[in-house]
């Protein structure tokens, strides 16, 4: 661990982080628990296997602490796999439950070439939970990945995605994060073939003294691929901070590139704070469309007079634009049950609101 020093807050991938909050992910003398839970759809094979098994395989490379921390400390990791040209109607649910102190978790997704399948990763409880996840999508294969952060208020969560993304391949991750004290998570794609296809989609709402911060990577290291990113957030009460970080790479050998990441930010009230940073680092000329957008500001007076002007109350108002600035996120969860569960989530949010 000593090639991983521990990080004080002047470090680039840390100048966001409030790392004094989340010293006690270095204190293992305090071990916890995670009950790790599941409910799979026919087709699909999830077990739990020790370190060494080679379902793991070595692809997972850390390159900071607390991920080596978390590849070192796991127990047992989780393996999910769908077999080859097997299409699942039902998603599978991965149920991840604290229940206080440290605990450490790894995730294996294998989506084998031409399955298609949905996985939920469902995070609730108290913990201070460090953990690695590892998506791999084969040749003309679809993968789905819903990651629900809906910790107790004092949890910590901090956390690594990585997908490969083969020839052909189409790989939505959807991060969704409502609870926890500090929630810092790493989303990565890492193309592998022509004709990948990646869209990440994010939707988070801060509450008073609450800390969301999403890092994105995308990596087109290979010709003609796709990658779309969508991020909204809200955030309201002192000391409600959000961070999104975009970062693309479009190496210096491909071409047909075609990517574009968006963060907005609706700040719903004074002591709340947004940080939004999105990178493009485009070294090839051959690229069919590279963007980014990003913005951070409180309500549209204009939606708002407009319906205000129409007899509703401004209190009422606010909620709905509130309500139709995450639909554009929401409503590409295609699971009825989860999006359900994410609008009662967020009208409890602005039932608790300062608006």
């Amino acid at each position: 661990m000593a090639e991983f020093p521990v990080p004080n807050g002047r470090e680039e991938a840390f100048r966001f982080t409030p790392v004094k909050r989340i010293e006690a992910a270095l204190a293992a003398a305090q071990p916890g628990k995670v009950v790790v839970e599941r409910s799979a759809g026919a087709g699909t094979d999830f077990t739990t296997v020790e370190r060494g098994d080679p379902r793991l395989g070595n692809g997972f490379v850390p390159r900071d602490r607390y991920e080596a921390l978390a590849l070192a400390s796991y127990d047992r990791a989780g393996v999910v796999t769908v077999p080859r040209n097997a299409v699942l109607d039902e998603p599978t649910i991965v149920t991840v439950r604290g229940e206080g102190g440290l605990a450490f978790g790894h995730l294996v997704v294998d989506v084998e070439e031409g399955a298609e399948a949905t996985v939920i990763l469902d995070h609730s409880g108290a913990a201070t939970f460090l953990a690695n996840a590892e998506y791999r999508v084969g040749d003309g294969a679809r993968l789905t990945v819903v990651s629900l952060q809906d910790w107790d208020d004092d949890s910590v969560h901090l956390g690594t995605h990585v997908a490969t993304v083969g020839r052909d391949a189409t790989f939505r991750s959807i991060v969704v994060s409502l609870g926890g004290g500090v929630v810092r998570l790493v989303p990565e794609v890492r193309f592998t073939a022509p004709g990948g296809d990646a869209e990440l989609l994010g939707l988070f709402f801060a509450d008073a003294g609450q800390h969301l911060e999403h890092r994105l990577f995308v990596d087109h290291a290979v010709s003609h691929c796709r990658s779309r990113v969508t991020y909204k957030g809200a955030l309201q009460g002192e000391g409600a901070h959000t961070v999104w970080i975009g970062d693309v790479v479009i190496a210096a050998d491909t071409v047909g590139t075609d990517t574009y990441e968006l963060n907005r930010n609706l700040v719903l009230s004074d002591g709340a704070h947004a940080d939004s940073v999105p990178n493009l680092e485009i070294h090839s000329g051959e690229v069919v469309g590279a963007g980014h957008a990003s913005a951070t500001g409180r309500f549209d007076d204009v939606q708002l007079f407009y319906l205000m002007s129409r007899g509703i109350p401004a209190d009422e108002a606010r909620r709905l634009v509130v309500r139709g600035f995450f639909a554009e996120v929401i409503q590409r969860i295609e699971v009825p049950a989860l999006r359900e569960r994410l609008l009662n989530a967020i009208e409890a949010e602005l039932e608790r609101s300062v608006l």
